[in-house]
């Protein structure tokens, strides 16, 4: 059995972009960038993000161009697929891509919308609050999982 499955929680990069194929089917493309955020051995605070190139396909292509925009928050289901081509300078480039079966749109970026200040402040400190994970620093003895 194999299984080629990808879900991405992230923010856009750029607006999408909205294409045509000749046969009339719509595609957009767009990127997010997902973050990852830990302590090493020294208790130091590390920050990584990861770059995603998202295609989507038909109906779903046209709504995800109209609603979502740069700094949007979404989350991708879909399917890894790399393609290659030759440039103009005679090498091969390769492409890997997320392709989405399904597109959902998550909350708007701050400020957007009409929201009092005083929700504005409150998200922001939650965000405060929730912008780390403490992981235990103990090893995890495999007898203590309940399952």
């Amino acid at each position: 059995m194999y299984l080629n499955k990808a879900y991405v929680i992230g923010n856009l990069t750029r607006d999408p972009e909205l294409k045509s194929l000749p046969s009339g089917i719509k595609v957009t493309s767009f990127s997010v960038a997902t973050n990852r955020v830990w302590k090493d051995q020294s208790g130091a605070k590390k920050e990584q993000t990861d770059y995603h190139n998202v295609v989507v396909f038909g109906r779903q292509a046209e709504t995800a161009a109209q609603y979502l925009k740069k700094g949007s928050n979404v989350l991708i289901e879909g399917r890894m697929q790399t393609r290659s081509w030759d440039a103009q300078d005679g090498s091969k480039k390769y492409r890997t891509e997320i392709i989405a079966d399904r597109v959902q749109f998550g909350n708007r970026p701050s400020g957007v919308g009409a929201q009092a200040s005083g929700d504005r402040e409150m998200q922001s400190d939650k965000a405060d609050e929730l912008e780390t994970i403490e992981y235990p620093e103990d090893d995890i003895n495999p007898d203590d999982i309940p399952f």
